[in-house]
């Protein structure tokens, strides 16, 4: 479990280090809508914060493990430059190009998987076993979840308190970061945002426990998780409202919305927020929504909107 408290800590740590992205707002979408732009956080996505905040745990130094499709990966890789470690990470096979090079571009060592047939789980657990490495997990870890959580943080102190929050769900780390200072600040509801495709969140509140699904095939390359986190459930199931899922269609269009109105380029993962605004699938009154990464190459950004 992770505390307020714990997402203040990771907030002073992060300060000066972190970016303190900035929060836009669109008449398209409405006046109470506010935008916190992730997307240009160091590394292109929240994921630096919990990354930092975990790796600063850690003697100075460490040999570091982590597993990741893109956004953490890179995230592991730079906090670890930054802090005198070296990183070892996991990723598929068929993870997206530029993420796969802005990972070896930090210093890291990258070892590929098949995300379809293998579980990088247990591969991670048995190279940090071999190796003695630290494993830095992407979401599963409550230093994670706090450093995560200071997105949120951030945004409340920006613009105040806002009756809805919405936030992309694939581990968990963000949502449960999110949900445990927003809650504790006055927040009235927090909503998870998730691609249908890959939609064991919203199994899961249904069921009332961690239900687990086939790997997903979608777009959002980030949010590909088949069960929700061990830790972040624990979180997630007491202070998330709702979770509402989005087509790869709404998301594509909500790609396409923030490029030609915003001028953002952002990634399927982290588009899903605005996706779910668009759609009329969030309470109306003040709404924050964390745009969470925008690692999408050229081509691959060309591709989906053609």
């Amino acid at each position: 479990m992770i505390t307020p408290d714990d997402v203040r800590a990771a907030a002073r740590l992060l300060e000066g280090v972190a970016h303190r992205t900035p929060v836009v707002t669109s008449r398209t979408l409405g006046e109470n809508v506010f935008l916190k732009l992730e997307s240009l956080q160091r590394a292109g996505a929240f994921k630096f914060r919990g990354a930092f905040n975990k790796i600063c745990s850690l003697p100075r130094g460490s040999e570091v493990l982590a597993y990741s499709s893109g956004n953490h990966a890179q995230a592991v890789g730079l906090a670890a430059r930054l802090l005198g470690a070296h990183a070892t990470i996991l990723m598929p096979a068929d993870a997206p190009a530029a993420k796969l090079a802005a990972t070896k571009g930090y210093g890291a060592e990258v070892v590929t998987y098949d995300r379809y047939t293998e579980d990088r789980e247990a591969i991670a657990q048995a190279i940090a076993a071999e190796r003695s490495l630290a494993l830095v997990r992407p979401y599963d870890d409550p230093l994670i979840m706090a450093g995560a959580g200071t997105v949120a943080l951030e945004l409340i102190e920006e613009v105040g308190v806002v009756d809805t929050l919405v936030v992309p769900v694939g581990g968990g780390g963000l949502i449960a970061g999110s949900a445990t200072i927003a809650k504790e600040l006055g927040v009235g509801r927090v909503v998870g945002v998730e691609p249908e495709a890959g939609d064991d969140w919203r199994r899961s509140f249904a069921a009332g426990e961690r239900v687990e699904i086939d790997v997903p095939r979608t777009i959002a390359d980030g949010l590909q998780t088949h069960v929700p986190g061990l830790l972040t459930w624990e979180v997630a199931s007491r202070l998330v409202d709702e979770i509402v899922t989005v087509s790869d269609a709404q998301i594509v269009e909500a790609m396409r919305f923030a490029f030609e109105r915003l001028k953002l380029v952002i990634e399927p993962s982290g588009a899903v927020g605005i996706a779910a605004v668009r759609a009329g699938l969030v309470p109306g009154g003040r709404t924050g929504v964390i745009v969470s990464g925008g690692n999408v190459d050229a081509d691959r950004f060309a591709e989906l909107l053609a």
